[in-house]
């Protein structure tokens, strides 16, 4: 019958609507149900479609250690999955509820729900003895009442104890008393005179019964004994005594001090003061009392949150042998103290987070609750604020930790947040819990080179296929995000590709030359390199890599004037137009290298008579060492060499032939094999002869008109007048073009030889310099005019 009954007050409660009032979700059921009972259809509360659940990870988040529900994600039905024992759960709260919040992702949605745990009547009354003795004398008027000790019911509300019966009987009835608590007890009320002659002992039977349906009892046994004599109780100075005491007092203060006076004399006035039998042991253990003097004092830690209000019940009982007793109460009112610090529970949703999670991203749910009253249980709660994170507040006591700032991983890739509650109290009460979250890294930061160019110096005819440099640069993302790849960007050089100069490994940046470089032909160039990143989309870098070529000594110096044949050249010089330290010809070599390897000197190898020629070491000029005598042979032969300065040295050879004409009847540089035309005498060169040697001859002939003009004014007897131009030869070479004699160096031009010379000089015009034509002009002769005067008169005599 009992099973019947509960299962009608289980649907009875079932049919209590579920409504969402203010976002929250509230249900009500009673305790004790079995696994898979039906609680509610949160889905359908909800307004969501049941194949939304898994797809949008829908859970049920608990702040107590027991999962007592549980979500079928099946169907969205809210069920018990444990037996929920109210009284366990919630102790003797006149109110008891499971506080859930469901979670919900894409979009995170959460929703409180309460679930309401309400009482059955599944605990009988209970008293703590079986037996209790009471002693009453046989004087009492009727009307006096004497407290006994009330039963105990776990049960709340309706199901706890609501009234108390006594066996039947003449002489005594019971009394009832309602606490401020609620709680009821009972008093034994004597309702007709006792005569100890008639009836000395009483056996009665109490009776405790709940409100619960079907009711529920528990009983216990009253011996009453009638005592014979003394006519006066104690009285107490108070029917109800009050006192005020906060929770944190110290053992050993005073509460209050109870008095109670006896008209009786000797040892009936007598007093002993003590607890009644409805003081607990709990409170016993919390208050003690002296039995002389009758002060209440502190023995035990008082606690608000357990109780704000104890009920003494006292008495006053003589000395005598049929000692009387008086009653009184004392009300031990609690003053609350901030003596607890707020609760954090935190729940993560996410420990990691990408870096570009937008603001407002939530990390974590937190609930926070304070036990104490007033004030101190207003909670506040904060992150530092140093940090890309804050705290929402959406309902009263829960909060939401979420993004409120740009994430960077590179900067910081754990965050270690500190949470941090305290209440109202003076001073406050504080808790903190820290959380720790990991930020994911994501592809936001392209590679980067260490510098934004890289100059590489290569040697020149370098092997192909060698490292030539290594190009870094660094990411950093992690993982694939951080993964480089390099490469060479395409782009055109002298008609080829970068390709086709060099190439990379892809992996660690060493660039490769794929051929060998010659410094003459290409001093340097520059290629892009690109790095790469892995990641989606990639990101990517350049830099500039600017290749310069160095020289090496591998062109051996070219002698390009005078002009050679087999190595050797020709060269023809007058007797009497030489003295020592005359310019016989000057060697002029090239050198296709730069720089040291391009420094050339000059050295004397052999010599026929090695004591009449100088050579310039640095110049290359063949100079005459001393006179030629008549005992010097015709033709000389020297022995040249030309080296540059490079390492190792390179050198070329040439051996010049100078012939010593015993008249002057040719020009110096006229090479003996006039006939051959050298490899290297191009048209431009006998074109360049042409025009020069029709200008000289054009000009020579106007200096022999004016020299002839001239001397015909000084001397009537001058009849021949014939003339030598003598000039420094121009160099016969390939780079004719390049150099000229300068503005005042003279041309020497040799005529056939007469029986009287004289020597005329000319020099070339400024306009030379110009023009690829010789322009010539008088300057200084060798000899002055007067001179020749004199020197023709001589010859006629």
């Amino acid at each position: 019958m009992a099973s019947a009954l509960m299962s009608g007050v289980y649907f009875i409660f079932l049919f209590s609507a579920s409504d969402l009032i203010s976002g929250q979700i509230r249900y009500s059921i009673p305790e004790e149900l079995e696994h898979g009972a039906f609680v509610g259809n949160v889905a359908e509360d909800l307004r969501l479609n049941v194949w939304e659940l898994s797809a949008r990870n829908f859970r049920l988040v608990s702040d107590h250690i027991k999962q007592y529900m549980e979500v079928n994600l099946e169907n969205g039905i809210l069920f018990v999955n444990e037996r929920i024992d109210r009284e366990q759960l919630c102790r003797q709260s006149s109110t008891c509820s499971l506080s859930l919040q469901i979670a919900v992702d894409n979009p995170l949605e959460i929703h409180p729900v309460s679930v309401k745990i309400l009482d059955v009547n599944d605990n009988s009354p209970r008293f703590t003895k079986s037996e209790f003795s009471l002693q009453i004398s046989e004087l009492i008027a009727p009307g006096a009442r004497f407290p006994l000790e009330s039963a105990l019911d776990p049960d709340m509300g309706t199901n706890t104890i609501n009234s108390y019966q006594i066996s039947p009987n003449e002489h005594f009835g019971i009394k009832l008393q309602s606490r401020r608590d609620g709680s009821k007890s009972a008093e034994l009320l004597l309702e007709k005179s006792l005569d100890r002659e008639q009836q000395s002992i009483f056996n009665l039977v109490l009776t405790a019964i709940d409100g619960g349906i079907p009711h529920r009892s528990g009983t216990a046994q009253i011996i009453i004994t009638v005592l014979d004599a003394n006519d006066n109780a104690p009285l107490f100075d108070h029917e109800i005594y009050r006192a005020k005491i906060a929770e944190n007092v110290a053992e050993g203060t005073l509460v209050t001090t109870i008095n109670a006076a006896d008209l009786d004399e000797g040892t009936n006035a007598e007093l002993t003061y003590s607890f009644t039998n409805h003081v607990s042991q709990r409170m016993r253990g919390l208050f003690k009392l002296d039995p002389e003097t009758g002060e209440i004092r502190v023995q035990g830690v008082l606690d608000f949150e357990a109780s704000n209000v104890y009920e003494l019940d006292v008495q006053a009982v003589e000395n005598a042998l049929d000692g009387i007793a008086g009653h009184a109460k004392v009300m031990v009112d609690i003053i609350d103290t901030n003596d607890n610090a707020p609760e954090l529970d935190v729940t993560l949703v996410s420990s990691t987070l990408r870096e570009d999670a937008r603001p407002g991203t939530v990390i974590a749910l937190i609930s926070v609750a304070d036990p104490d009253s007033g004030e101190y249980g207003h909670i506040q709660c904060q992150v530092p604020g140093n940090i890309p994170f804050k705290l929402e507040n959406p309902l009263r006591n829960n909060y939401k930790l979420v993004t409120d700032g740009i994430l960077d991983r590179e900067m910081a890739p754990v965050y270690n947040i500190t949470i941090s509650a305290w209440d109202g109290g003076s001073p406050p009460l504080s808790t903190t819990k820290p959380i720790s979250v990991s930020v994911t890294d994501v592809n936001d930061n392209a590679p980067r080179f260490t510098q934004s160019s890289y100059n590489v110096y290569l040697m020149e005819n370098n092997t192909p296929g060698a490292s030539i440099f290594a190009v870094t640069a660094l990411d950093a993302d992690l993982y694939q995000n951080g993964k480089i790849t390099f490469s060479i960007l395409e782009n055109q050089m002298q008609e080829l590709s970068a390709s086709d100069y060099v190439t990379i490994n892809s992996k660690i940046g060493n660039i490769y030359a794929v051929r060998s470089f010659d410094y003459e032909q290409q001093k340097h160039f520059q290629i892009k390199v690109q790095a790469r990143d892995a990641g989606s989309p990639p990101l990517s870098n350049t830099a500039i890599v600017n290749v310069v070529i160095l020289d090496q000594n591998d062109n051996a110096p070219v002698i390009v004037s005078p002009s050679m044949w087999n190595s050797s050249a020709s060269v023809e010089i007058v007797p009497q137009s030489m003295y020592p330290g005359y310019l016989l010809t000057k060697v002029i070599a090239t050198d296709a290298d730069s720089g040291q390897n391009a420094r050339l000197s000059y050295q004397l190898l052999e010599a026929t008579d090695p004591s009449l020629f100088t050579v310039g070491l640095l110049s290359g000029e063949i100079k005459l060492n001393r006179h030629l005598l008549d005992k010097d042979i015709i033709t000389e032969r020297l022995v040249l060499c030309v080296k540059d300065n490079g390492q190792p040295t390179l050198s070329s050879t040439t051996t010049i032939f100078f012939s010593i004409l015993s008249i002057v009847t040719e020009k110096p540089y006229e090479r003996t094999e006039t006939s051959r035309e050298s490899e290297d005498f191009g048209d431009v060169n006998r074109y360049l002869i042409t025009i020069l040697g029709s200008t000289s001859f054009f000009f020579l002939v106007i200096i022999i008109f004016l020299i002839v003009l001239k001397l015909k004014q000084d001397s009537t007897n001058a009849k021949h007048v014939s003339g030598t131009v003598c000039c420094d030869r121009r160099r016969n070479s390939n780079d004719a073009f390049n150099r000229r004699p300068g503005p005042n160096e003279p041309l020497h031009y040799t005529e056939p030889a007469q029986t009287k010379d004289y020597r005329y000089t000319v020099c070339l015009s400024p306009e030379s310099s110009k023009s690829d034509f010789l322009f010539l002009k008088p300057c200084q002769p060798t000899l002055p005019f007067n001179d020749l005067a004199v020197r023709d008169t001589n010859a006629n005599k």
